[in-house]
């Protein structure tokens, strides 16, 4: 039996390869970031599968952001974030999102409109949930973000047909649609 408390011998490429394995959605977490250089407030977002339904009552959601993420400090200023559950036909808005070191360019040429907290609804998304930020914790090299649901819809297209969610699934993305 191996010691699994010897953090040397963790292979944490392995680790990812098998977490690869668990399908995830795929939201574009948003805010407006506080005027802090004279120019007003500005959208902030990140791509995010790390996120989750934490509770009903009271209505909370989470999503686990990596450390040191400047999208994260405008987020946090905010205190509120809406997030945006991306279509199969928005893979790229995903990968817009991802990139680091973009953050003044990712709304370029992104429809969006406010969510009763003022952050970006993006247009199309399969849904959307709009939150206050209720606590920060952090967590190994992520922090765990939990927030209060104040509104939420879906149906991006107001047709009534269940739309298909955007995937991730070991390292591609794709659509999902429900047998049945």
């Amino acid at each position: 039996m191996s010691d699994t408390t010897d953090s040397t011998a963790f292979d944490s490429g392995h680790f990812r390869t098998i977490m690869g394995h668990f399908p995830t959605g795929v939201t574009v977490v948003t805010a407006m970031s506080p005027d802090v250089d004279g120019t007003g407030p500005q959208p902030v977002g990140f791509t995010m599968g790390s996120f989750t339904s934490v509770s009903l009552d009271p209505p909370l959601v989470g999503f686990l952001p990596q450390l040191g993420s400047s999208t994260m400090d405008g987020i946090e200023a905010s205190s509120s974030f809406c997030v945006n559950v991306l279509s199969d036909q928005q893979s790229d808005l995903c990968w817009k999102f991802a990139k680091s070191g973009t953050d003044d360019t990712r709304f370029s040429g992104v429809d969006w409109h406010a969510a009763p907290s003022g952050s970006p609804i993006l247009d199309r998304a399969v849904a959307w949930i709009d939150c206050s930020v209720e606590q920060i914790h952090t967590m190994g090299d992520h922090l765990f973000v939990l927030g209060r649901v104040g509104a939420l819809d879906a149906d991006a297209d107001h047709d009534g047909e269940p739309p298909v969610p955007l995937l991730f699934f070991k390292g591609s993305l794709g659509g999902f649609e429900a047998a049945g």
